[in-house]
C-alpha cells in the first residue's frame, strides 16, 4: 500500500486548501466528505485510480492485506480494481478529500 505522509518542509503548511491543490496538481478531481464515526465502507472496488487523503480525524484503510490508519495531510493511493475498505477510526469525524483520476 502506498502512502504519502505530508513533509511541511516540502510541502509547506498543512491546510485544506493546500492538501486539495498538491492532489489537483496531480491530475484528480476532489471532492471533499465528512464522515462521522462509525461510518464503514466494506470492501468495494473503483474504476479509476484515486488518492483517499485525510483532512482531520483517523481514516482506516485495509487493501491487499495491508492496514493503515491516515491521519491529518496523510493519503493512499488506491489503483483502479483494488479490493478495499475504510472506516472511521476513533470517535472524532473525519474530513477527507476523495480525488478521483479522469481516463
Amino acid at each position: 500500500m502506498r502512502v504519502e505522509r505530508w513533509n511541511t518542509e516540502r510541502d509547506g503548511a498543512l491546510s485544506e486548501a493546500a492538501l486539495r491543490r498538491k492532489l489537483e496538481q496531480l491530475g484528480y478531481s476532489v471532492c471533499r466528505y465528512t464522515y462521522p464515526p462509525g461510518t464503514f465502507f466494506p470492501p468495494h472496488t473503483h474504476a479509476q485510480d484515486k488518492m483517499d487523503a485525510v483532512v482531520s480525524g483517523r481514516f482506516r484503510i485495509r487493501m491487499g492485506g495491508d492496514e493503515v490508519v491516515l491521519e491529518a495531510g496523510d493519503a493512499v493511493h488506491v489503483p483502479r480494481g483494488a479490493e478495499h475498505s475504510a472506516e472511521v477510526a476513533g470517535t472524532q469525524p473525519v474530513v477527507s478529500l476523495d480525488a478521483v483520476k479522469a481516463g
